[in-house]
């Protein structure tokens, strides 16, 4: 069953067009994994799936509804949206920082069964013990786990995730990537995550979508997506390519110079 649905959208900022003729579906349980270098349309995409941008063309449904025509505390209950970590948090403890994910289902204040979503949350991701502590002074790592936490507090059907393992070590990137696997899964949701890392998009992602000058270069499985010819084309790099645990393991060589020095489109030279 399609959750998302994204149909020919184009986002521009002023005159400069960032997004053109973007198209994917998204089922429950599935985590797409979008891939592409800096500037590539990646973040803008995310927004304007949350409405935090309007397209200028094309159209974003939800379960069949087009999201212009949702309310924002409407769109609330279905998209959790997980920016990228920031240094500038305002002071708030765990607790009250993911009581208001609940935000779009309160009415006048916050119940009993609120609390226990909280403390249940918490629990998921085994940050309970963090509760009263104020968010900045937690490392990285803790204050992804409570954005990721406040998120599946609205109880979302969608996760748009910004790049969820930036400033992260290795074991932060797999304690938070194997939080998000699971709840996809446990929990019948479904999630896009913009994420540099090739071989973390490889081995969490069910489909990718690798974007390149604001368009969709290439779109599937990790293993037809992720090949040498297309990391060459898209990021100018050479790579070999190796499976591990049935999955494409990216191994970057060198970078290879742009033949006639253009931009996206054109075809590579060592």
């Amino acid at each position: 069953m399609v959750k998302l649905k994204v149909k020919e959208v184009e986002f521009s900022y002023a005159s400069v067009l960032v997004l053109k003729d973007i198209c994917l579906e998204l089922a429950a349980s599935e985590m797409l994994g979008v891939v592409g270098p800096n500037g590539a349309g990646k973040s803008t995409l995310l927004r304007c799936i949350d409405r935090i941008l309007s397209p200028q063309k094309g159209c974003i449904s939800l379960d069949g509804q087009d999201i212009k025509k949702m309310s924002r505390m409407e769109l609330a209950k279905k998209v959790g949206y997980i920016p990228q970590s920031s240094s500038q948090i305002f002071p708030a403890t765990v607790f009250d920082t993911v009581l208001m994910g609940r935000r779009p289902h309160l009415s006048w204040k916050s119940s009993e069964e609120d609390t226990e979503m909280v403390l249940e949350t918490l629990r998921t991701l085994n940050i309970e013990d963090l509760a009263m502590r104020d968010i900045n002074e937690l490392s990285g790592g803790q204050q992804q786990k409570v954005f990721i936490a406040c998120a599946l507090t609205q109880e979302p059907d969608v996760l748009l995730l910004d790049e969820p393992t930036s400033n992260l070590d290795i074991r932060h990137q797999l304690e938070v990537m194997d939080i998000i696997k699971n709840v996809v899964r446990e929990k019948n949701i479904s999630a896009i995550m913009a994420i540099h890392d090739l071989n973390l998009g490889s081995r969490y992602a069910d489909r990718i979508l690798m974007m390149n000058g604001g368009k969709i270069f290439a779109a599937g499985t990790p293993s037809s997506v992720l090949t040498p010819e297309n990391i060459k084309h898209v990021y100018g790099v050479e790579s070999e390519v190796e499976e591990k645990r049935g999955k494409p393991y990216i191994v970057p060589i060198r970078p290879v110079s742009p033949k006639g020095g253009g931009n996206g489109g054109v075809s590579y030279e060592v």
